[in-house]
């Protein structure tokens, strides 16, 4: 049995690695960009109709959303 040499099993593995972070990029863009439309309508609220139920929601989506800008950015609970 014959194996690639090293060089071309590394470039391989990045090629794929590179398609896929290529692909999970395009997938977080997709979702930001619903996130986006979705702030742009309040987040189906109603703002003559807003309650405290919406303001937990909205609440729980900024901590979720805190949580990955802490990561990416190296702040909040993600400071080293």
């Amino acid at each position: 049995m014959t194996y690639p040499p090293r060089a071309e099993k590394t470039q391989n593995n990045q090629a794929a690695a590179l398609a896929a972070f290529v692909s999970k990029k395009a997938e977080i863009d997709a979702m930001l960009g619903r996130l986006a439309a979705l702030s742009d309508d309040h987040f189906h609220a109603d703002p003559d109709a807003v309650n405290w139920g919406h303001v937990g929601t909205v609440a729980h989506y900024a901590d979720l959303l805190r949580q990955i800008t802490d990561s990416a950015f190296g702040e909040g609970e993600c400071t080293e």
